[in-house]
């Protein structure tokens, strides 16, 4: 597989995909859609492109939840829980991609999208619906938090998800964190990338010991999209909520548009 490093557009076209990716990762999710298209289009088999991909975008992910240390730390009790949560998920999503074809998934990637975006543009609404009708039901606001059980249900589903294909598992994280009543965009970044992280992971560990990876593009991407982490992270805990708010959602919108298109 060396010489496929040696088509200089190739190289070109997957370098800067995973750098976007990176960056988009750290901003609001959706960054597999910059780098695996980069792959196909180098000749990487889906599969293998999807592994590959999975482990090059892994330190990006953690460099991007590093920057965000700081907003983590207020959250120890949820990210020790979402940790775990997210360790399980990662591998399961990463054994189902080495054992089920993509196309039958493929289908359901634009469906899952357009409803993660919909309930991340009316998180709020959502959310005040939801409590007025516990409410009366005597239930209170805290009880529907990430570490509740049906919250840390949720998050397992998102991140079986994450495991498995990838593209968009950022926008159905900061969906679900939004709806549970984290209302800070900067808390929800933060922890949307640790557990970004965490599933990257155990999933990347799950491709790598199966013998998934082209490393060559691989090693490639991890620099690029390294650098893209970093810089998307920088970026987004400077941006105004509200324009943030919006960039997820322009997001969310392009990748369920896209994807519809493709499948």
């Amino acid at each position: 597989m060396l010489e496929l490093l040696t088509d200089p557009l190739a190289i070109l076209i997957v370098a800067a995909g995973a750098f976007c990716a990176g960056a988009m990762n750290a901003l609001a999710g959706g960054g597999t859609f910059f780098s695996f298209p980069a792959l196909l289009a180098a000749g990487i088999p889906p599969v293998t492109a999807n592994a590959s991909n999975t482990v090059a975008l892994w330190p990006a992910s953690l460099s991007s939840a590093w920057v965000y240390r700081k907003e983590l730390a207020k959250h120890r009790s949820w990210v020790i829980a979402l940790t775990v949560i997210a360790a399980i998920g990662g591998v399961a999503g990463g054994l189902l991609l080495l054992a089920v074809s993509n196309a039958a998934f493929m289908k359901m990637v634009p469906w899952l999208l357009l409803l993660a975006t919909a309930l991340f543009a009316f998180s709020k609404q959502i959310s005040g619906i939801v409590v007025r009708v516990k409410s009366r039901m005597g239930i209170t606001h805290t009880d529907d938090k990430p570490h509740s059980p049906g919250g840390l249900a949720f998050q397992f589903l998102v991140t079986v998800y994450g495991g498995f294909f990838g593209a968009g598992q950022g926008i159905l994280t900061l969906a679900a964190l939004s709806i549970q009543g984290v209302e800070n965009i900067q808390e929800i970044n933060a922890l949307k990338n640790w557990i970004s992280a965490v599933t990257y992971t155990v999933s990347a560990l799950t491709f790598i010991v199966a013998g998934a990876i082209n490393w060559p593009y691989t090693i490639l991407m991890v620099v690029t999209a390294t650098l893209g982490g970093f810089a998307g992270a920088h970026i987004a805990k400077y941006l105004p909520a509200i324009w943030l708010k919006r960039l997820v959602i322009v997001v969310g919108s392009l990748l369920t548009v896209i994807y519809f298109f493709k499948t």
